[in-house]
């Protein structure tokens, strides 16, 4: 004989609630995972194609100002995870430093401005996080603005503006 225990309803209604935020933690465990199984496969690749982007953007630049030494434009190479530098050393002088973090799946921007009026240099600093876009393709992603920057040349744009101009987004 066998005897069964009577489960009170706000037990019941206690293990629903649990057992779906369970279902939520394990969605968002699977979906985590995803995210950096893409990074893994396709961050290298996406870095190098902003470089490549950046490196055409900033020759492109030059080519339309030949000559003019206050436009000038210098990309270094800095890193093996990819990061680069942009330079325009000529006032109003910037700095833009893009250094990648493949395993936090975000890249860093450091922005530089040196002002021609004695003031301390002005620095502004971006975070991007690599994002899905839903499907097996990879893109960077703003958190504050929730911006995303589904090519190459997005990015490139966003990153190099303030950069080409002299002055803060």
């Amino acid at each position: 004989m066998s005897t069964g225990v009577v489960v009170a309803d706000w037990i019941r209604r206690l293990v629903d609630d649990e057992r779906k935020r369970d279902a939520v933690r394990v969605r968002e465990e699977e979906a985590a995972a995803r995210k950096a199984d893409l990074v893994r496969l396709n961050g290298r690749r996406l870095i190098e194609e902003l470089r490549a982007t950046v490196m055409r953007d900033v020759e492109a630049f030059r080519g339309e100002f030949a000559g003019d030494r206050t436009r000038d434009i210098v990309l270094e190479a800095t890193e093996p995870e990819g990061g680069f530098v942009v330079r325009k050393p000529a006032a109003p002088a910037v700095c833009l430093t893009v250094a990648p973090h493949l395993d936090a799946a975000a890249m860093g921007c450091h922005y530089r401005f040196t002002l021609t009026n004695g003031l301390p240099p002005r620095e502004d600093r971006v975070e991007l996080v690599f994002a899905g876009d839903g499907g097996e393709r990879l893109q960077m992603k703003h958190p504050g603005t929730g911006k995303a920057f589904a090519t190459a040349d997005a990015l490139s744009e966003f990153l190099l503006m303030p950069v080409f101009t002299g002055r803060p987004r």
